[in-house]
């Protein structure tokens, strides 16, 4: 019963710093693992053609933007906590209405290409990619500086018990 009082209580946790912390760099890694590395490399693989492809990536994707979705949310709960600055949930929020333009719009623009393609009436040479990368590319950098925010409030340095002053 205490754990649910806390988890609906305002009053800054460990759990909800922790996942301040935690949920970005989850979230980064999942962008770097899908869009910068699995989605390029999966046209090179031998026998993978344009239509398999993008089967694989219609999937991937959609699986990666649920996942995406339910950080967002977590980080969400844990912004709403006392204690957490202005600029950290600014930037947060930031990160979820890109989030969401992606999911809700970009996406769907997508599969409608991917679709032409599928069925053999578009060539697939489009710019609409660009503004899923852009996205990402936003995305990388907002939880790379929500990162560094997270982790300067948590973590302080302290030096050692004993230890001599630098005079540096």
């Amino acid at each position: 019963m205490r754990v649910m009082a806390n988890f609906f209580s305002t009053q800054d946790t460990r759990l909800a710093a922790g996942a301040r912390v935690l949920l970005p760099a989850v979230w980064l890694g999942l962008i770097i693992g899908i869009s910068l590395i699995e989605a390029p490399l999966k046209f090179t693989a031998p026998g993978i053609t344009i239509p398999l492809g993008l089967g694989i990536g219609r999937l991937v994707f959609g699986v990666m933007n649920w996942v995406e979705l339910a950080i967002a949310v977590i980080l969400l709960w844990s912004m709403l906590k006392s204690g957490v600055d202005r600029i950290y949930r600014g930037l947060a929020s930031g990160l979820i209405a890109v989030l969401i333009i992606k999911v809700l719009v970009i996406r769907p623009l997508l599969n409608k290409r991917t679709d032409a393609v599928l069925a053999g009436v578009d060539d697939g040479g489009s710019a609409m990619h660009l503004f899923y990368i852009a996205a990402d590319g936003l995305l990388i950098v907002g939880l790379i500086a929500a990162l560094v925010l997270a982790v300067r409030r948590w973590v302080t340095v302290r030096p050692a018990v004993g230890a001599v002053p630098s005079s540096s």
